[in-house]
């Protein structure tokens, strides 16, 4: 007669899988949150460590857990004294698989946790999020699917750990012999039906597990996504826990509000140096890529903090290196547009514009919400998801949400780049509209220089991390004082000069001498000439007048710009000496006329560099 199979492995399995699974999804989610905020060279040391069990044998792994908690060690003496034993028992199983399983859960948390735009972070901090409210509300929403993942592989490996097990808890039928062990014996024991029996099974639950998975990030999980969705409750934001001092502070701005920075930081490519000041209507910060714009509006904002230097916000110091004072950007209230608009994916239209009004009543909530989807047009997207919805409507959303804290000061990093010339328009004069009530600091990041001049009232030019000119907008265009500052503001003109008098300048590439409407300076090294305010003459008289050829044309819808080269037909191979644009209804009447062209440069129109 045959011995009845003993189905205590299948339940010792599950128990031992569910607990150690449990363990390892507390424990891996711990470790991945400290390991995604961590900095510094003993980060790689410390994941070294967390991932080992992973690449080392489980036999070693279960070794190293044998010589920690066995009974000769002083822990195992330790807790032997208050009667507890880990050695050969079922806690010992839990203890294999949880060790065992750890690394693949923790590794494929911190991998989604990484995965996660940092711009979604930064901007919930901007609105007022405690990092805890961060990590619940924003990263760990984000990276659920690679939670989730990492969750079922731990499952998986803590399912079929075999190694560890045997050297830690044993073969103890009925108390720690689970479902491996009893595969191994059985077929020890060369009875295969059975060892066939427990792979099945193993083989069953690893699929139904894996099937689960799919079916969660499927369809299922897209269809409970589409449903409308109201303002999720929320705990109170750090605005309403500041000390009495800060609440003073943090109260309404006044009409004369200003920011104020003074601040570097000290970068891998250079030194970033900001020093201006910014009170009511837009300040403009213009530079190439990479010269420090964006790392500008960070430290203001509390994304990034500054090495040294001062910010002070409405009278309230924001940083302060000296003093070490340094505003965590949930408490500056300050509002940030991002270039990339940092919506909430998992959030609809609503719920995004109320994330940073956490301490309102609910109602109120609600009210504030419906008034900022009204003013910028977007009431009819409430219930929608961002994915769901156009770029020039997800930046109305990300204006609205800056909006609806009542920030102190607003920033915006280049926010029409995403967008094409005519929805850039419509934005532009939308925000304009938005604007026209705020009186508080506004600084607007951009390399386009038109784009500066018709929203921004002052520019300020940054080249590799230093202010290198600064002033109203009509004056900056006007009256570049070096080379970057003219080419930023759209000079197309520049080439090297030397003074020869007070009023005089000689340009060699051009063959020529220029008379000069301002003294030249000693420090002149290049002169500029803007494209649109090159003239053309009906004869060779007055000063700065030349002969010109034409070399080659660009055409535009509205203008023509043409290439030209002084004093002489352009040969084979010879560049042209400069350019000039000019509406389409003169090109049609200049070229009419016979060549050479009388070109005039007007000395009033002349700008005098210095590298």
């Amino acid at each position: 007669m045959d011995t009845p199979l003993d189905f205590s492995p299948l339940w010792i399995s599950l128990a031992t899988t569910c607990v150690a699974t449990a363990a390892t999804f507390l424990l891996g989610l711990l470790a991945a949150r400290i390991m995604y905020g961590m900095k510094g060279s003993f980060r790689a040391w410390i994941d070294g460590i967390l991932t080992l069990p992973l690449v080392l044998p489980p036999t070693v792994v279960g070794f190293f857990l044998l010589l920690l908690l066995g009974r000769r060690s002083w822990v195992g003496q330790a807790l032997e004294q208050i009667g507890i034993t880990i050695v050969f028992s079922w806690p010992a199983t839990v203890i294999a698989a949880t060790v065992v399983a750890f690394p693949l859960m923790y590794r494929t948390t911190l991998g989604a946790f990484e995965q996660v735009n940092p711009n979604l972070l930064d901007a919930a901090r901007t609105l007022g999020a405690s990092e805890n409210a961060v990590f619940r509300r924003v990263l760990l929403p984000m990276a659920a699917p690679g939670v989730l993942a990492g969750t079922v592989l731990a499952f998986a490996r803590a399912l079929g750990e075999f190694g560890a097990t045997l050297m830690l808890a044993g073969d103890i039928p009925g108390r720690t012999r689970t479902m491996p062990l009893a595969i191994f014996f059985a077929a020890a024991d060369n009875n295969l039906s059975a060892a066939f029996l427990w792979v099945g099974i193993i083989v069953g639950l690893s699929l139904a597990i894996i099937r689960l998975l799919n079916w969660q990030n499927g369809g299922h999980g897209r269809a409970r996504k589409s449903k409308a969705s109201t303002l999720p409750p929320a705990p109170v934001t750090p605005w309403e826990r500041l000390s009495r001092g800060e609440e003073k502070a943090a109260g309404a701005a006044p009409s004369g509000a200003t920011l104020l920075i003074d601040a570097g930081k000290t970068l891998e490519a250079f030194s970033l140096e900001v020093k201006f000041g910014a009170g009511k209507g837009a300040v403009g910060l213009l530079g190439a890529s990479g010269a420090g714009k964006s790392m500008t509006l960070r430290m203001i904002a509390g994304i990034v903090t500054p090495d040294r230097g001062r910010i002070v916000l409405n009278e309230r110091v924001l940083y302060d290196g000296a003093a070490g004072l340094n505003l965590p950007a949930a408490r500056r209230k300050i509002g940030v547009v991002f270039q990339d608009y940092a919506l909430f994916p998992r959030m609809t239209v609503a719920e995004n514009v109320g994330f940073g009004l956490s301490a309102l009543p609910e109602p109120e909530r609600r009210k504030r919400v419906q008034s900022q989807l009204e003013q910028m047009h977007i009431a009819e997207l409430a219930d929608r998801y961002p994915a769901e919805i156009s770029g020039g409507q997800r930046q109305r959303v990300a204006i609205a949400r800056c909006m609806a804290i009542d920030p102190d000061a607003l920033l915006f990093d280049e926010p029409f780049a995403a967008l094409d010339p005519h929805l850039r328009r419509q934005m532009e004069e939308q925000l304009r509209e938005t604007l026209s009530d705020y009186n508080r600091p506004v600084i607007f990041v951009t390399h386009d220089m038109e784009e500066a001049f018709r929203f921004c009232s002052d520019l300020l030019v940054l080249d590799d991390g230093q202010v290198i000119a600064s002033g109203p907008k009509h004056q900056l265009f006007e009256r570049p004082q070096t080379v970057v500052a003219a080419q930023l503001t759209g000079c197309k003109n520049i080439v090297a000069a030397r003074r020869v008098n007070a009023n005089r300048i000689a340009v060699e590439a051009w063959e020529c001498e220029l008379q000069t409407a301002v003294p030249v300076s000693n420090v002149l090294t290049h002169m500029g000439l803007r494209s649109h305010q090159i003239t053309f003459q009906p004869t060779a008289d007055g000063v700065n007048t030349f002969p010109c050829w034409l070399v080659a044309t660009s055409e535009a819808p509205h203008e023509m710009t043409l290439y030209l080269r002084l004093h002489g037909a352009a040969q084979v191979g010879d560049p042209a000496h400069l350019q000039a644009d000019l509406p389409k209804e003169l090109w049609r009447t200049l070229q009419q006329r016979p060549q050479p062209w009388q070109v005039r440069f007007d000395p009033a129109r002349l700008l005098l560099l210095e590298s």
